[in-house]
Order: structure tokens, then C-alpha cells, then sequence
């Protein structure tokens, strides 16, 4: 009798001592279900950033697309205009010279020469990465500053626009925006026939930002400017980067079609 006391108390005390051991492995397991839940969670946080992150390089790439067509229609505006008072002036001379006495001279008469923009050159900082989340989440300070320059650009109002950008780099140096005023402001030099400080800003954008989706197309006015600067082997070399470094894109389209148009000259 007493054997098997003495039996049941060592069992009993045996499933007692068992009891912990098994409730430590069980919280251990929900540890490890509660850790991998969490890693699985910040893993789907990393991935959200990431899209979010994307989705603004996008957005910024079709802002900037935007931009580019707003230019060209605004440029195709102005030159339809200057066609236009062009052809009329003409008009003008030939009925003032049917109905001017004999020998009486007719004045010639033609659109007024756009303002010249300074040449003081923008003050630039090192580059950033574009697309930088940080940078894409500026103040409105910087894009309210970048879209007063662009307006005065679109209106045709190219010292202003080159005044208004350069004072945009000063104050924005590595701002999300610098690309594209960098851009714009060798554009508003280009426009008015600036041709080297046109090429100057054009090259600093290609050199900083090679990898900006205005790349192709600094890189391309690089050697537009070269050309009117009658640089022509160095714009022929340049146009030839642009074919070789972007191929497929409508700026290495333009550069070989300008290419040909060099090399034809040469033979005349």
C-alpha cells in the first residue's frame, strides 16, 4: 500500500513539473508566430514606401513632360505670331510703296527684338538623386518659386524668365526642382539667340543630373548651341553623344537629323 503511494506521488509530481516545460514551449511558439507576423508586416511597409516612392518619381517625370509640351505649344504660339506681323509688315511696305510719291522711301518696318537676359551664369550645388522621397516632399516655397519662373517663360518673357530661374538656383540649389530650371533657364537663353550661355547651363544639367530625364534633351541643346555658336565640329561630336548615349529617343532622332544636316553643309 505504501508502494503505491508512494507511486502515485512521484507520477503527480513528474506532470507537475511537466506543466512549465510545456507552457514555456508553447509561449515560445507564439513568440516566434508574433516575430514572423511582425517582420511580414514591416516587409509590407517597405514595399508600400518603395510604390510610393516610385509613384512620385512619375509623377514628377509627367510633370515635367507636361512642361515640355506647354513650351513647344507656347513656342509654336509665338511663332506663328512673328509669321504673322512678319507677313503683314511686308504687305504693309509693298501698299506703301505703290501709293508713296516717286522717289519717296518707304521705311522698312520688323518685330521688336526680344530683351537680351543677363549672362550672369546660376550658382549650382552639387547634385542630388532625382526622385529623392525627401527632396519630392519640399516646401511650397520651391514650387511656387519654380512655377512663377516657368509662367514667365510660357508668356515669352525671357529675361524675366531667365532673371526669375536664376534667382530660383540661388535659393533652391539641390531643391527637387533644379533639373528642370537648369533646363529651362539655358532654354530661355536659347530662345533669344544667347547661344553660350544657353550651352553653359544646358552642359551643367547633363553633367550634374545624367541620369534626369532632361538629359537627352540637355545633352542635345548642348550641341544646338555649339551649332549656332558655329562650333560646328564640336556640335557634329556632341550630336553623336546624343545618337549613341540615348538611341531610340526623339532627341537622338533630332541630333542625327541635325548630324546629316552638318555633314551636307560641309560638302557645299
Amino acid at each position: 500500500m505504501a508502494r503505491r503511494s508512494l507511486l502515485a506521488w512521484g507520477l503527480a509530481a513528474a506532470l507537475v513539473a511537466a506543466a512549465p516545460v510545456s507552457a514555456q514551449r508553447a509561449s515560445l511558439a507564439e513568440r516566434i508566430a508574433a516575430i514572423e507576423q511582425q517582420a511580414a508586416n514591416n516587409q509590407g511597409n517597405v514595399d508600400l514606401l518603395n510604390q510610393v516612392n516610385q509613384l512620385r518619381t512619375e509623377v514628377q517625370s509627367l510633370r515635367s513632360q507636361i512642361e515640355e509640351l506647354q513650351q513647344q505649344n507656347e513656342q509654336l504660339k509665338s511663332t506663328g505670331r512673328s509669321q504673322y506681323l512678319d507677313l503683314d509688315g511686308r504687305l504693309e511696305r509693298i501698299e506703301g510703296g505703290a501709293t508713296a510719291p516717286a522717289g519717296t522711301s518707304v521705311p522698312a518696318t520688323s518685330p521688336p527684338a526680344a530683351p537680351a537676359p543677363s549672362s550672369r551664369t546660376a550658382v549650382d550645388a552639387a547634385p542630388i538623386v532625382f526622385g529623392d522621397a525627401g527632396l519630392l516632399a519640399g516646401g511650397g516655397d520651391e514650387r511656387a518659386a519654380y512655377e512663377t519662373a516657368f509662367d514667365a517663360l510660357k508668356g515669352g518673357r525671357y529675361a524675366d524668365s531667365a532673371r526669375l530661374f536664376q534667382a530660383f538656383l540661388q535659393a533652391h540649389p539641390t531643391g527637387s526642382y533644379a533639373p528642370n530650371a537648369l533646363y529651362w533657364l539655358g532654354e530661355s537663353y536659347y530662345v533669344t539667340q544667347n547661344y553660350g550661355p544657353a550651352r553653359d547651363q544646358f552642359q551643367a544639367l547633363f553633367d550634374r543630373y545624367p541620369t534626369h530625364d532632361k538629359a537627352p534633351g540637355a545633352l542635345l541643346k548642348v550641341g544646338l548651341s555649339q551649332y549656332g555658336l558655329d562650333e560646328l565640329d564640336a556640335a557634329e561630336a556632341t550630336l553623336g553623344r546624343v545618337a549613341t548615349q540615348f538611341p531610340g529617343t526623339d532627341a537622338a532622332r533630332t541630333a542625327a537629323d541635325r548630324r546629316r544636316a552638318i555633314e551636307i553643309g560641309r560638302l557645299r
